[in-house]
């Protein structure tokens, strides 16, 4: 049985408090893992039927696909429950040392290697999922309601807070009754497909401003054993797209004796799903690792593919009145393209934030909770869209200030291939255990151009910072 995960210093929970939450995804497991300590019950709605064993469900389509727990995501799962990493570890997930452990080509250069202290875990989405689902359960006062489908908040007519959800059983034989589960707090954690905005018009309050980011990005996953002779006895392999070479891709150490190999492209770049389709692709990234992978390791199931047209974010923060008892939170706050691997750990951290405010009492929690999620996702929202907006095929119109960025930045990945620090700080800020303005830090830019220096003089003068991202 795993350990309790009930933190001992939560207020008592007032009589007879229950909260409601919609979708058992990382996002909703998380959030009631944090509302355990304050409810004294706490109700998970999912529509699938969650399966006993680590597989992939009908709700989660991207389960099939790569996926890695990043440093900040790893730390925040085990600050929710405690010991989870190294149940995580036996269960089979992987972890490395992120840039010692693993190769990184950033614009076609490959950062150069070294022992960072930074471990993030490869792990398949439906391992991760069993594990926390295993643990919520264990919480008391936690129940799981599958097959169950949410019809919207119960508001009443003065339209100033949820009083319960309407649900309808799935699987019930014949027309199925709807039903009202009263409840003080409600809590969307629905995904993309989120009808909160669509509720709160329903409920007379206002809708939240939305903001998109084209991706248009397509990726393919295929699973390969994994032997000792591959990747030289390295966790992994990343090649990220950048503006001219719209192609990426990973290959992670996952679940034991696996590979997980990811391959990607943007605006218009699709990679194929039959075998020599995937070679002629991954042939073309910047480094041979994942086409001789491909070549030489035995396949373990079907390729599956995946479409992400926009990263969306829903700015429930801006509101100027909230609709009391209803939050949302994870992919139906905000969802970043999934190439960064941000989802999970931005659940996990929104977790964090509303744990937080429910130890210090709920009292205009809506306000208090969005204003502070909003902060939380910051990061990998910057991130996310940062990199998407680099290629021209957005569509946003980026101002003097971004394009001398952007011009930094080249720079700088491309002096990480000779200054391991440098290497080290931008995969601390892509797994969200710095922020990103210690990439402009004075100090960093000072290594960027001894950096720039060093490869002028390795390649005669030629050097201009920039990498082909072909081959």
């Amino acid at each position: 049985m795993p350990p309790t995960d009930r933190a001992t210093a939560a207020a008592p929970p007032a009589a007879s408090s229950h909260a409601v939450v919609i979708g058992a995804g990382m996002a909703g497991l998380t959030a009631a893992r944090a509302l355990g300590d304050a409810y004294e019950r706490v109700t998970v709605i999912e529509r699938d039927a969650l399966p006993a064993v680590p597989a992939p469900r009908r709700g989660v389509p991207q389960g099939r696909q790569l996926h890695v727990l990043l440093v900040r995501g790893a730390r925040a799962l085990e600050e929710l429950f405690p010991g989870f990493l190294d149940e995580l570890t036996a269960a089979g997930a992987v972890p490395a040392d992120t840039q010692g452990e693993a190769l990184w080509y950033l614009d076609g250069h490959l950062v150069r290697r070294a022992p960072s202290g930074l471990v993030s875990y490869g792990a398949g989405r439906p391992l991760v999922e069993h594990l926390v689902r295993a643990r919520v359960a264990a919480l008391p006062g936690v129940r799981f309601a599958e097959g169950t489908e949410v019809l919207g908040p119960v508001v009443p007519p003065d339209g100033r807070r949820v009083t319960g959800v309407r649900v309808r059983p799935l699987r019930a034989a014949g027309a199925a009754a709807e039903e009202v589960l009263p409840a003080d707090l409600v809590v969307d954690a629905s995904g993309r497909g989120s009808r909160a905005p669509h509720w709160l018009a329903e409920a007379g309050c206002p809708r939240p401003e939305t903001t998109r980011v084209r991706a248009d990005v397509v990726y393919v996953t295929r699973h390969f054993r994994r032997e000792p002779h591959h990747l030289g006895g390295l966790r992994g392999v990343a090649y990220q797209a950048h503006p001219g070479a719209p192609r990426g891709g990973a290959v992670l150490s996952v679940d034991g004796d696996r590979f997980a190999v990811v391959l990607h492209g943007q605006f218009g770049e699709e990679p194929p799903t039959d075998p020599a389709g995937m070679l002629a692709y991954a042939e073309r990234l910047p480094g041979p690792e994942a086409a001789e992978v491909l070549r030489t390791a035995e396949p373990l199931d079907e390729p599956v593919r995946m479409r992400y047209p926009a990263g969306t974010r829903h700015h429930y923060e801006r509101l100027d009145r909230h609709l009391g008892g209803f939050l949302v939170t994870g992919d139906a706050l905000c969802s970043f393209n999934p190439a960064y691997g941000q989802g999970m750990t931005a659940a996990a951290q929104q977790a964090l934030v509303l744990r937080r405010f429910l130890a210090e009492g709920a009292g205009d929690l809506p306000r208090r909770f969005f204003r502070a999620a909003a902060r939380a996702v910051d990061t990998p929202w910057l991130l996310a869209t940062g990199g998407d907006l680099r290629f021209p095929e957005a569509a946003e119109r980026r101002g003097p200030a971004d394009r001398l960025l952007d011009a930094y930045l080249t720079r700088y990945r491309a002096a990480a291939s000779v200054d391991a620090a440098l290497g080290r700080t931008f995969l601390a800020v892509a797994h969200m255990v710095e922020p990103p303005a210690r990439l402009m830090a004075p100090g960093r830019v000072l290594r960027v151009l001894r950096g720039l220096r060093a490869l002028r003089a390795a390649d005669g003068g030629a050097a201009d910072g920039q990498g082909d991202g072909s081959r």
